[in-house]
């Protein structure tokens, strides 16, 4: 397997097959893998890992997809939607800390129109002009798109979840469309976002094949931004049942994408950090450079339960912000104050 891993180092890019392969044999490579994309970061960052102030505006979701724990049909939980006031709150709080990206997430809401937002985004913009805004509310219109990004949003997430089309079924319901995904993160592409995407590891159903597929994607795609985290089970979903997803394969897979689009921005996501204590730090030494502080009011955190027992829940913005500070120092790295754009 080791002439599949120079073969990727070397091009930047395998077919399916191999993508597959390098996968099922990553035991013996990931390690030498993982140096390498660490080297491959710092080549472009340095030591510095960036931040994001994640804001977690509603937990109201109209879509039912069967791994989300504030999916439509779960009756169980707390619903919320934070007010205009209190989102600004969080960014003039988040400012005042030293985050200079700011990103709104939330489950499809249709409370959160064109209007409103373009109006909220102005307002962040206006108060904080040396920010970037990013987005991570889900399928919209082309033409919904087109009007928050003349607002002033700079950046959109949108995991795909998966880039094989049965796969994709097999996680959502039949009223949710591969072909609408795929078409949204062209189209954000298309007007000009920075774009993230991004999957699930050891979702129920992937399989090595369906991993090489993201992995081909990704390669195709060139994502400013890729996150990508564990599956975690909910007790409220269909896929309570399953299999988390593991530490070792999502840092693998970290180091691999570092390497076939060098540039790109990775998160260390929470959910590796609800999975071992040591998760978000081992993210960073496989080749990722981006943490997500929740900036969210905390009476609020605990109902935005995407997944069984997420950390942080209970921390002020400041804790969070400075329990990630020493993690990062306590591997050799530092937070970078900035918007932290990625450099191509």
């Amino acid at each position: 397997m080791r002439e599949i891993a120079e073969k990727l180092l070397k091009t930047r890019s395998l077919d399916l097959n191999e993508y597959a392969k390098l996968i099922r044999y990553r035991a013996n490579l990931a390690e030498w893998l993982k140096q390498e994309a660490l080297n491959i970061k710092e080549s472009i960052y340095g030591k510095d890992v960036y931040i994001r102030g994640l804001i977690e505006i509603s937990n109201i979701c109209k879509n039912d997809c069967y791994y989300c724990g504030i999916r439509r049909s779960n009756g169980d939980v707390e619903r919320y939607r934070l007010s205009e006031e209190q989102i600004l709150a969080c960014c003039d709080e988040g400012y005042t800390l030293g985050f200079r990206t700011f990103v709104l997430q939330g489950g499809e809401d249709g409370y959160f129109t064109d209007e409103r937002l373009c109006a909220l985004i102005g307002e962040i913009k206006r108060r904080h002009s040396d920010c970037a805004v990013t987005l991570s509310l889900g399928e919209r219109s082309d033409d919904s798109y087109a009007a928050l990004r003349r607002a002033g949003a700079d950046r959109y997430l949108l995991r795909h979840e998966t880039a094989d089309r049965e796969h994709y079924g097999k996680l959502h319901p039949p009223e949710m469309s591969f072909d609408n995904r795929m078409r949204c993160l062209r189209s954000l592409r298309d007007l000009g976002y920075q774009v993230g995407c991004g999957f699930m590891v050891g979702s129920p159903y992937q399989t090595e094949e369906t991993l090489a597929k993201d992995l081909k994607f990704i390669e195709d795609f060139k994502p400013d931004m890729c996150g990508i985290g564990p599956f975690v089970p909910h007790h409220g979903t269909p896929m309570r049942d399953f299999a988390a997803g593991t530490v070792e394969l999502t840092c693998f897979l970290l180091s691999v994408i570092r390497i076939i689009y060098p540039p790109v921005l990775l998160p260390s996501t929470t959910a590796l950090g609800t999975i071992d204590p040591q998760g978000r730090e081992k993210g960073l030494l496989s080749g990722a450079n981006v943490v997500m502080p929740n900036l969210s009011p905390t009476n609020v955190r605990r109902k935005y339960e995407l997944y069984d027992n997420k950390i942080c829940t209970g921390e002020e913005a400041a804790e969070c912000k400075g329990c990630l500070s020493r993690r990062v120092r306590s591997i050799g790295c530092r937070l970078a104050i900035g918007r932290g754009d990625i450099k191509k």
